[in-house]
């Protein structure tokens, strides 16, 4: 078998798994990986996290060697009708349509390719619930189940182009409180939204002042506002929706105090989500290394240095202490979208970029 016919059949099986989340249901498709990994001489530990959910940690000789990490569910289908099947894996030319084609089952399907073409010290993280704030991660990080290693490849949506880091997520939702009452009798209540108004009108004023000269400017957006139970009630909470996106450098303790000077006194703020930003100096000696290898084999000429999308690298690089690549075959623009597809190019050259990495010798 040729290493695209290879590469396609894992990558097509790994997308009939329905893994939409929520609810997730990764441990069919974990429990396929994890053989396919024992074939090619790794030890496999699945974590059980309930609820037809699970992890696995993969590692293969007795020293610490490359890491690859990768997240098997995906986001729902959308409203829009797909042309394609969304777990069918058609082929059109150069593109293997599908939903995680991208993000991310192409690249860890490329990932155990390599695996099975070579026999260097490896190791394997592949973890549910990315989507929903790297939850799998966590988890496997809560277990102690993370293993040592040199150098980490986080097989996410480059363009087969290395990346060095990516900004940090914190989602916030703003609150206020009111008194329900008949909307023909205003008076007798109090207007959650209302209340809110004036912090809503700063905040769609605000940025935070806060750049990194590769990663670019840190980020707010109002993203959700949930209030009210019907037109003819006065409504008595209020939520709006912040998704704050940070540079490395920057605290998100402080960026919370930041959003709270813009609020009216009575505003509380609950924490969504809290992901800190990733970054790896690329004159770091693994990092280097690799790097120059990937575009000593790819079209690129240089690397790409930050993308705006978080990964589990938030969790993992802070876990094991270790430099981070972001590399993987999915186009940057597929991720989440109707029609999502990885180009069957991309997959055979990622096979050839791992396998590489895996038997470098830094």
């Amino acid at each position: 078998m040729t290493t695209a016919e290879s590469v396609t059949a894992l990558t097509r099986h790994l997308l009939a798994f329905d893994t939409v989340n929520p609810p997730g249901q990764e441990a069919a498709s974990m429990r396929f990986c994890a053989a396919a990994l024992e074939k090619a001489g790794f030890a496999c530990r699945l974590i059980d996290h309930g609820a037809d959910r699970a992890g696995l940690v993969a590692t293969r000789g007795d020293r610490p060697g490359l890491c690859f990490s990768g997240h098997l569910d995906t986001v729902p289908l959308g409203q829009a009708r797909w042309s394609h099947p969304p777990l069918g894996g058609e082929i059109v030319g150069d593109r293997l349509y599908g939903r995680g084609s991208s993000d991310m089952k192409g690249g860890v399907a490329a990932f155990i390719a390599a695996a099975q073409q070579t026999a260097a010290p490896a190791s394997v993280i592949l973890t549910s619930g990315e989507e929903t704030g790297c939850e799998g991660a966590r988890w496997l990080a809560e277990a102690k189940a993370l293993p040592p290693a040199r150098g980490m490849i986080i097989g996410e949506s480059t363009d087969n182009q290395p990346v060095a880091g990516h900004k940090g997520a914190l989602w916030l939702d703003l609150v206020t409180e009111g008194v329900t009452a008949h909307g023909a009798t205003p008076e007798l209540g109090r207007n959650a939204i209302a209340a809110m108004a004036p912090t809503l009108a700063r905040l769609a004023r605000w940025q935070p002042d806060h750049a990194h000269p590769d990663m670019g400017r840190a980020t707010c957006n109002i993203g959700t506002i949930r209030a009210g139970i019907n037109t003819n009630s006065v409504p008595d909470r209020c939520r709006l929706g912040l998704d704050l996106r940070s540079v490395t450098g920057v605290g998100h303790d402080g960026l919370r105090q930041e959003v709270r000077a813009q609020c009216d006194a009575g505003v509380g703020i609950e924490t969504l989500l809290d992901l800190p930003a990733v970054w790896t100096d690329p004159s770091d000696p693994w990092f280097d290394s690799a790097c120059a290898l990937v575009l000593q084999h790819t079209e690129h000429r240089e690397l790409r240095p930050s993308v705006n999308y978080f990964t589990d690298a938030s969790v993992l690089q802070p876990a094991m202490q270790v430099p981070v690549m972001i590399l993987g075959p999915g186009q940057v623009d597929q991720p989440h979208v109707t029609d999502e597809y990885v180009r069957v190019s991309r997959l055979v050259e990622a096979v050839a970029l791992y396998a590489a990495l895996i038997e470098a010798p830094v």
